[in-house]
């Protein structure tokens, strides 16, 4: 390895890189100090550019590929390492998955002291392109400029031309790339967003400039179902005369849409949890369907545009059917499923318990869980909408009755410290803990560690060419503590 240094920067040529790192990024050691580098694989031999640098780790890119590593993989998609999302689509999908299971692994060792013997083989997805099915697309007047087109400028201005239809750049919010192709979504998801981006281009619709608020186009939300069904919204900044010319265009074009709708968002950002929706063509829903667990009936979930639904949904049946596995009911127990979003573990489960209970924060997400479940026939369960930390108290118990099982799904930031006092507190014979992050998952399943003992830990790959991972690990009450 040898360095290259000058006022402007700092070259660290033929670096190997050695490890896979969290947010997506790999790891180079140089003299004792940790390289963080995105878009690179363990095994690389690389030249990299330092641009941050502090006493224990630095950060950089890679500016040249001086050997490739053997876990590359041939890409698929033309915006790598530009957009910034599928970080490790240049790694073959088996080493992802065995960086996947060593981050699991390491987290519940090192942070939750977790004997990780009773740790499966981590489920991949048999789909690693073209399976969500939920994608969200920004318009932009800003379009973000590749390094490729910055260099051939050769300092002369670029012309923005008429905006850009895409992703946000990571750390730039007021800026898109133009996608042409992605690889997440089937077909015609990528045929509907240039063809609305090209109808606007030849009508000269205004692309929202999220810095002076300023524009008509905002973001588009495609999103579909195993049974075929599509959903479209189009969400401006005002109703103007030129949006129902474009939404029949969108209609006339792909009749395979079966729900048409459009948002007027006039706020500052881009969230629309709190806007009213208007279904222009078709039903104000897409259903999805799942496959019942050991049995069960088959499932059917309404979807509308506000809706969360797990978006792999091949993985989500596998995800769920693991979880009913862990749970083990024998059609007595009180299930109480905590982060319940809009219910779908907890309607899983329903077939198979007396009773279930549901609880989520969000008001939309529980309305939501309760539609589907009159709408699949199950009158033994229950939701509750409020902060889990004030809702989850003795006296919910008392009202609700004890429960056999609990199901907990926390966001990212893990469970709150007093959910795990009153779990603690109720002793369910067995808590399943399924997450998307093993770092809190870990933390909290020390704390849990003064009643209870992991039995079976399983994770499972639900985002292919990330570094996200879902893990469930099955815990059960030790009897003399």
């Amino acid at each position: 390895m040898k360095m290259r240094k000058s006022k402007q920067e700092i070259i660290l040529e033929n670096v190997e890189i050695v490890d896979a790192a969290a947010e997506g990024k790999a790891i180079a050691k140089v003299d004792g100090m940790v390289v963080f580098v995105p878009f690179v694989v363990p095994g690389d031999i690389v030249d990299i550019k330092i641009f941050k640098k502090k006493k224990t780790f630095a950060e950089g890119r890679a500016v040249a590929l001086r050997k490739p590593s053997p876990l590359r993989a041939e890409l698929k998609c033309p915006h790598f390492g530009v957009c910034g999302g599928c970080k490790w689509q240049n790694m073959n999908y088996e080493s992802q998955l065995q960086y996947k299971y060593k981050q699991v692994k390491d987290n519940l060792e090192r942070l939750g002291g977790v004997d990780t013997s009773s740790m499966r083989p981590i489920s991949g997805s048999d789909n690693i392109f073209y399976y969500r099915n939920k994608l969200e697309y920004t318009f932009s007047s800003r379009r973000w400029k590749t390094e490729e087109e910055v260099a051939a400028a050769n300092g002369s201005p670029i012309d923005d031309g008429q905006g850009a239809l895409g992703f946000h750049i990571p750390s730039v919010f007021d800026k898109a790339l133009n996608i042409e192709h992605c690889a997440l979504q089937r077909e015609p998801s990528n045929q509907i967003r240039l063809a609305i981006r090209d109808y606007a281009y030849e009508h000269n619709l205004e692309f929202y400039d999220i810095r002076n608020h300023t524009g008509f186009l905002r973001n588009i939300v495609i999103r579909n179902t195993s049974t075929g069904e599509w959903m479209l919204v189009l969400i401006v900044a005002e109703k103007r005369d030129e949006l129902f010319p474009l939404l029949d265009f969108i209609a006339d074009k792909f009749p395979m849409i079966t729900s048409l709708q459009y948002i007027v968002n006039d706020k500052m950002n881009d969230t629309y949890g709190d806007l009213d929706v208007v279904t222009y063509r078709g039903k104000d829903h897409i259903e999805e369907q799942m496959a019942g667990y050991n049995g069960g009936r088959t499932l059917h979930y309404k979807i509308n545009p506000k809706s969360f639904y797990q978006t792999n949904s091949e993985q989500a049946q596998r995800l769920y059917s693991f979880v009913a596995e862990f749970a083990d009911l024998q059609g007595n127990e009180v299930v109480y499923d905590l982060y319940t979003g809009a219910g779908t573990i907890a309607l899983f489960l329903a077939d198979k318990c007396r009773k279930v209970v549901g609880v989520e924060y969000v008001e939309e997400a529980i309305a939501d869980a309760k539609v589907n479940a009159v709408y699949n026939g199950f009158t033994n369960t229950t939701f509750y909408a409020g902060d889990m930390a004030k809702v989850l108290t003795q006296e919910f118990v008392q009202a609700n009755g004890r429960p056999d099982v609990v199901i907990t799904d926390p966001p990212r930031a893990g469970m709150h410290e007093k959910v795990v006092e009153q779990l603690l507190l109720t002793e369910p014979r067995k808590i399943v803990y399924v997450s998307c992050n093993p770092a809190t998952q870990a933390r909290d399943l020390q704390l849990l560690a003064a009643k209870y003992q992991v039995q079976r830990i399983q994770p499972v790959d639900m985002f292919p060419h990330t570094q996200h991972i879902e893990n469930v690990v099955e815990l059960t009450l030790i009897k003399d503590k």
